[in-house]
This record gives structure tokens, sequence and C-alpha cells, in this order.
């Protein structure tokens, strides 16, 4: 089974390579886009001190106000998976009572011992941006002398800086650099990410990006989900005539990304200085067509009516939210629509954070993300994410807990799969170091607290 599978992936990384090949410059880094081998096998993790975010219970969806202040948990656990599932989980003291013993005790096992350590279902990053062409320290700079982001955006800075820089790189440049950051998220604890198109602002550039992402789904363990993001900014060339540039998002780009099928979600910046809400809706209404559910940023410079936007049309989730009041949150409430907040992004521009406390409160779902991207949030570390949810948004670590895992696995469409510890869920899952408590994680903020990862049953 290893060997076809292994075959694969290798005849998907020559059929790549021979249609995009790589500059020379880059052959001393093309090593990274071929798979490792490995050798798949039952895993029992025995010892656990505490294996959290348990269910036991059938349709569990999202964790919603009061009940996010409790995660639910089993003192000196064990875990079994199989098959690339989760099978069975327990107390030690029951594990001889398992209808799977048998096959637990079996020499294709591989015996992890979690004395003094936790278990949490993988992280589930529902919103980045982490195919970019190149970082933006410059601009960083511009930052600490004092430019605000969006003197720097008119200064042709930020979104339009990486568009730049997206529409002279290659697919092969792309895909490298994105596989280094997956690796690097992956190894903080995170299972599955949504990646955003949206430094393209043309429609080859844009088709590039989802193409690039679509082949990362194929060469990484990481559950991955694909975000169009074509209403990102408003390039220069269109900036006295936007709704042309309006135009082709609806006429041009949105057709052959769904008649290609590179995109499940359809995105739109909402805010001012971006995209109006009248905009928001007919690039929706238009992604629609295609299957494409929204997802959407909105309220992070402005109360731009964007959560409005993406509950009328039953977006997956509206992300961002610095500016949320009363009728947002009104808005919000009864809907299947999660709001996702991106600390990180708040964090680096010096922006204030959304209400969490607010939304959890009034009895709201909350999610976070990393907002992983080169321009206001160049990091995808899930553990310093709850740690920003703590320390500036005031949530407890059991809200921080079900905001980066169940919550952000909903926020991307795959909590019946992710999310939590739960029987026939993908087997998912790190091993922290030994840790006193679940808090010590937001706590020990800027410490790496993952030390084994575990996803589709593989020790990676």
């Amino acid at each position: 089974m290893n060997g076809t599978r292994m075959t694969r992936i290798e005849l998907i990384i020559a059929d790549f390579i021979r249609e995009n090949p790589p500059d020379p410059r880059h052959l001393r880094s093309i090593s990274i886009i071929t798979p490792k081998t490995f050798t798949q096998m039952n895993i029992l993790v025995i010892n656990i001190k505490q294996l959290l975010q348990v269910e036991e219970s059938q349709g569990k969806k999202r964790v919603s106000g009061k009940e996010m202040s409790t995660v639910p948990s089993i003192e000196n656990a064990y875990l079994f998976a199989a098959d690339g599932l989760i099978k069975d989980f327990g107390k030690m003291d029951s594990i001889s009572q398992s209808e799977f013993y048998n096959e637990m005790s079996g020499k294709d096992v591989q015996t992890i011992d979690a004395t003094g350590k936790l278990v949490l279902p993988s992280f589930c990053d529902s919103h980045t941006h982490i195919v970019y062409a190149g970082s933006r320290e410059i601009e960083y700079i511009d930052k600490i002398k004092g430019l605000s982001y969006e003197e720097i955006a008119k200064r042709g800075g930020g979104i339009l800086n990486s568009a730049k820089r997206m529409q002279v790189a290659s697919e092969t440049e792309l895909v490298e650099q994105a596989l280094v950051r997956l690796e690097e998220i992956k190894s903080l604890g995170t299972g599955a990410v949504e990646i955003k198109s949206g430094y393209g602002l043309t429609t080859e550039s844009e088709l590039k990006m989802l193409r690039v992402i679509k082949k990362l789904k194929e060469l990484t363990p990481l559950t991955i989900k694909s975000t169009f993001l074509g209403a990102h900014a408003v390039p220069a060339e269109y900036k006295q005539n936007q709704s042309e540039y309006v135009d082709i998002v609806v006429n041009e780009m949105i057709p052959k990304v769904g008649d290609e099928g590179l995109a499940d979600y359809i995105d739109v910046f909402c805010d001012r200085g971006f995209f109006t809400r009248e905009e928001t809706e007919r690039i929706i209404e238009a992604g629609r067509k295609y299957g494409m559910r929204a997802k959407l940023h909105a309220n992070e410079l402005d109360f731009s009516g964007g959560i409005q936007a993406g509950v009328k049309y039953n977006a997956l989730s509206v992300d961002h939210l610095e500016f949320t009041g009363d009728e947002e949150i009104e808005a919000l409430l009864n809907s299947e629509t999660m709001p996702a907040l991106l600390p990180g992004a708040a964090f680096f521009l010096e922006m204030e954070y959304p209400p969490a406390r607010k939304m959890i409160d009034a009895g709201l779902p909350v999610a976070m993300a990393s907002d992983y991207n080169p321009g206001s949030s160049p990091s995808g570390n899930m553990q310093f994410v709850m740690s920003l949810g703590c320390i500036k948004m005031k949530m407890l670590p059991e809200e921080a807990i079900h905001a980066v895992t169940i919550n952000g696995a909903y926020a991307m469409g795959v909590e019946s799969e992710m999310g939590t510890i739960k029987k026939g869920k993908k087997a998912n899952f790190f091993i922290t170091k030994e840790i006193p408590t679940y808090a010590f994680i937001p706590y020990s903020y800027g410490s790496d607290n993952v030390e084994k990862v575990i996803l589709n049953g593989e020790v990676k």
C-alpha cells in the first residue's frame, strides 16, 4: 500500500516539474517538494496525562457561549489510531475492555508513552495567505517609523506589493516557498489550514495561485481548503474605476475558477478603502453559482456592513471583526456564520482587538486563526494565537482551545473529520512536552510546547 502511494505522489511531482521547469537558481531547493518515505503503523498512545477535547456524542459542529468555558477531557488516558483514523480512547484502567485491545497488542503497533504529557486535536487554521512570493520586512520598518497600514498601501506597498511579486513568480517557486511554511506550521501543531488566493489580482495570477494551492493539497499531509480572493484589493490601474475591476472578478475570474474547480470558497475584503457591501454581495452571488460558499474579510478597519452581508448570504465565516458592535453581534446570533478572529494581525498592526469577550458572553461561538501572510501577520504559530486570545482578548484557556480546534474546523468546513478527539475522525493530534496543565500553552507565550505530531495516523 505504501509503495502505491509513493508512486502516485512521485508521479504528481514529476508531472508538476515537467509542466513547470524550475529556474536553475532554485534547483538547490527542489528536494523540498519530494515527499519522505514512511511506514504507516497503528499508533497507541498510553499514559496520557490529559486527553483534551474528547467527543462522545454525535453531531457536534461547534461550541458557543458559556459552553466554551469547559473542555471535555480524560485523565490518565490512552488513544488508539489505525488506518488513519481515531479508533478508540478512554482511561488507561479500561484499556483491556476495548474492542480493539487485541489490535493494540499486535506487533505492528507503534506505542508512544505520553507520561506527563497532554494530547490535543490538531489546530485548524481557518484563515491564511500562505502562498506568497517573498517577505515584506521593508514595510515592517516603515510601520516602525510610524506609517499606517493604509498609508503603506497608498504608496504601492501592502497587497499591491505582493501582487507585483506574484505576477512574476513561477508556480515551482511558489510551491517551494509554501511547503516550507506548511512544514513550519505542521511542526507547531496545525493539521488543517485554509489558504487564500488574492495576491494575483489578474486572472492569470489568481488562477496560478489556486493551482499552486491545489498542488499543495497533493504534496502535504495537512488538510487544505482553498479560497478564491480575487477581490482582495483594487489594482492601481483600476483605482479610478473600481467597478470595472469588480466586473472582471465577476465575469472573468469566477467563471474560470469555477470551471476548473479550483476553490472551495470565495472571499471578499469588505472594508473601508477596499470593497463596498454592494460589491461584496455581487461577488458572493456570482461565486454561489459555482458552488463557492462565502468566507469574508469584514470589519477590520471600520464598520463596513461585511458581517451583515456574510450573515445574509450564509457565509461559513466572517473574519477579522475588530469593529464589532451590538448590531453585528445580533446579526450573528442564530446564524450559521462563524466569527473568526485574527489577533495576530491586530498584534502586528497595533490595532484594537476584536471584542471576543463580548461576543462569547453574548452566546456566540468564536474561532481564531493565524492570518499568516507577509504584510500584516507573518506567523502561523497557533500556540501564539492562543496566547493573544487569552492575553489581549481576555479569553479563558478553555475558550482558546475551542477557538483553534472545533470552531476553527467549523470555520473551514472540516468539523466532521477534525477538531475533536472522536472515534471515526482523522487521527490528527499532537502530543505536548511535559507541561503542568493545558493553560500552560497560552501562558508560556512564544514557547513551542509541541513534542510530537500525528497526522492521518502517521507520526510526522
